[in-house]
Formats: structure tokens, C-alpha cells, sequence
């Protein structure tokens, strides 16, 4: 007496309307239940993780699910008979792989495509450090990168030349060999050709076989006005080049903007200090400031405390990639005398001597100017 097979949707608990994506996730967790590996010896576990493979195999591939909605087993039973070779295969090598981390399983799908060899260069980093004034115009740098290139003997195929590499016969050119895990079979990089799916008999004298050889490229950079530490320029194609006929990887460069003896950065505006006397402050007075593009002059009121800032417009660093420069911030700080000639001594006396008892019906920046004249 035949059995009868239980119902796909029943199998993975799910009802004839349900979407792909719950589809996939009842057979996700199927299989993470009854996985054989994690039920090592149980028979009936494995049996359970094979129906739902073999009903995930059939209801996973549209064309299969119509034919099963409509006939029921008797529409699909080719497929149902050899689940692991069904549509719906590539799907469940994705999904055990995301579970378990295995590579192609159980032989089927993909098991007997080629790998190619070509691989792409690797990206590399170059740090730049650049002054205060450069990053404020901007500028041209030429760097010498070492980094590996195409092999021009060979053009890149590692094989001397008359020769060619040969598809590897351990893994027949796929890269991966595989062997029997319990119930899987299960997919490893091929040890011979270390993936590369061929070996070179007759390497080439000049890259000995690697395909690429180290060179040192001079590159010039253009470096946009405003830019700052951390900054990254990315030059595509300027990293090393690919393995045997692999695309090249780019090239980041990273900028560093020196510190300055005068300037302060925060984003786009600059902040300085200047010293005044302690008759500029109290009289008011014009002062000259350094400023990234020469200097400029600066008025010092009357009466300007120690700490006091003052704003420059437009002497900051240029906007990045826009309009406009930021602002430059000046602080003022008051310098007493620490060294007086008798002169000044006897002046600050007289001051001295006034300021205090005609403080309230004469302010003191009179006082000052009615003695520095």
C-alpha cells in the first residue's frame, strides 16, 4: 500500500495564499529545527527536514506552485521525486547558507560552474598632510604611490610567455572541492589552486607567477579650497590592480591639516588673539591682525576689557564645494607692563592719585587722555 504525502503548505505550516516571504521563513525555521547536524542520529528529524525541503523546492518556484495549486503531487511528482535538482534548489542553498555558513551543499545547483579568476585590486589609503593656507586655496599635490600593477610581461596571467594557466585538476577549475559531511556534501576552497580555479606550470620570469608586480606611480591630486583633517579625496582605479585580469581598487587619500601657530580652526571660522596696550584699550586705537590673506586693520574702542572678541567677516576658510567664507574671531587681551621707566612710573602715579576720589563726576578714559595728552 502506497503512502500518501502530506500536503506542501501543511508541510511547512503555512496556507495556499501565503506570500514568498513568509514562505521562506517557515522553511528558514524548518530547517534550522530539524537540521541533520543538529539532530545527529535521529532519523525522523531527517526525514522531516527532507520533506520541507522538497516542499519548499516546489512552492518556492512559481511555475512548479501553479502546477501543484491546480494537480496537487501528481503535477510536480518529477520534480518531488528529485527535490535537491527542483527550481526552487538555488533558493534553499541561499537559506541553509545564511543558517549554517555553508558554501554550495549537497552538490547540486551551481556544484559544477567554474570560478573565475579574476580578482579586484585592493583599495589604499594615502595620508596627506597639507598646511592651514593650502587647505584655504586649495591646491595640486603630486604623490608617489608604491602599489602592484598589471605584470606587462605576462599582461597579467601569471603564465610565462607561450604559455597559458591550466584549469586545476583537483577542483576541474571550480576553485572549491567537495567532500561528505554526514548527511551534506559540503564546499571548500580548493587547496591546490587556492580558489583560483587554474595553475600556472610555467610562471611567467618577471611577477613569478603573481600576475602583478610593485611599481611606484606618481599621481597628482587636486585638493578643493576648505577642505579639513579628515577630509577623503576617493581616486577610482588608482589602487592596486586586479589579480589576473581583475578591475584595480581606488585610492583614498586622506587629509590632515597642520595645526597653525596663529590660527584656530572650528568649521568654517578662525579664531586668533592679539595683545594691546593697556593705553589702547582705555583710549580706543586702530590696530593691525593677521589674517590667512595678509593682514587688516581692527578698531579697539575705548574702554576694551580683557577677553573682548571681535569679529572680522569673510576672513575664515572658504565653504567646501559651495559659496561664501566663514568668519575670523580675534580676542583682545590687555598687557600690563611688567618693566616701567621712571617716565611711565610717574605718570601711572599721578593716574593713580586722580582715579579714585573724581571717579564718580569724571570717567576715567578722560582722566587717561588728560594725561597721555
Amino acid at each position: 500500500m502506497a503512502i500518501s504525502k502530506r500536503d506542501y503548505y501543511e508541510v511547512l505550516g503555512v496556507t495556499r495564499t501565503t506570500t514568498e516571504s513568509d514562505l521562506k521563513s517557515a522553511y528558514r525555521r524548518l530547517a534550522h529545527q530539524y537540521h541533520p547536524d543538529k539532530n545527529q542520529g535521529d532519523a525522523e528529524s531527517e526525514e522531516k527536514f527532507k520533506e520541507a525541503a522538497e516542499a519548499y523546492a516546489v512552492l518556492s518556484d512559481p511555475e512548479q506552485r501553479q502546477r501543484y495549486d491546480r494537480f496537487g503531487h501528481a503535477g510536480v511528482s518529477s520534480a518531488a521525486s528529485a527535490a535537491w535538482g527542483a527550481p526552487g534548489f538555488g533558493n534553499i542553498e541561499d537559506i541553509l547558507g545564511d543558517l549554517f555558513g555553508f558554501g554550495d551543499v549537497f552538490g547540486g545547483g551551481r556544484a559544477g560552474s567554474r570560478r573565475s579568476s579574476a580578482q579586484r585590486g585592493t583599495d589604499l589609503r594615502y595620508d596627506l598632510e597639507i598646511t592651514l593656507e593650502q587647505a584655504a586655496v586649495g591646491m595640486t599635490a603630486q604623490l608617489r604611490i608604491p602599489k602592484l600593477e598589471t605584470c606587462e610581461t605576462c599582461k597579467g596571467s601569471g603564465a610565462k610567455e607561450g604559455t597559458q594557466p591550466e584549469v586545476c585538476r583537483t577542483c576541474e577549475g571550480a576553485g572549491q572541492v567537495r567532500f561528505q559531511q554526514g548527511f551534506f556534501s559540503v564546499s571548500r576552497t580548493c587547496g591546490s589552486c587556492r580558489g583560483a580555479g587554474q595553475v600556472i606550470n610555467s610562471p611567467c620570469g618577471t611577477c613569478r607567477g603573481a600576475a602583478r608586480v610593485e611599481r611606484e606611480k606618481q599621481i597628482e591630486v587636486k585638493i578643493p579650497a576648505g577642505v579639513e583633517t579628515g577630509s577623503r579625496l576617493r581616486l577610482q582605479r588608482e589602487g592596486e590592480s586586479g589579480a589576473y585580469g581583475g578591475p584595480p581598487g581606488d585610492l583614498y587619500v586622506v587629509l590632515h591639516v597642520a595645526e597653525h601657530e596663529n590660527f584656530e580652526r572650528q568649521g568654517n571660522n578662525l579664531y586668533a588673539a592679539e595683545r594691546v596696550t593697556f593705553a589702547q584699550a582705555a583710549l580706543g586705537s586702530e590696530i593691525t591682525v593677521k589674517t590667512l590673506n595678509g593682514q587688516q586693520s581692527l578698531k579697539v574702542p575705548a574702554g576694551t576689557q580683557t577677553g573682548t572678541v571681535f569679529r572680522v567677516r569673510g576672513q575664515g576658510m572658504p565653504v567646501l564645494g559651495g559659496r561664501g567664507r566663514g568668519d575670523l574671531f580675534v580676542a583682545v587681551s590687555v598687557v600690563t607692563p611688567t618693566m616701567l621707566t621712571r617716565e611711565q612710573r610717574k605718570l601711572l602715579e599721578q593716574l593713580a592719585k586722580i582715579e579714585t576720589p573724581d571717579l564718580e563726576d569724571k570717567k576715567l578714559v578722560d582722566k587717561v587722555r588728560d594725561i597721555f595728552g
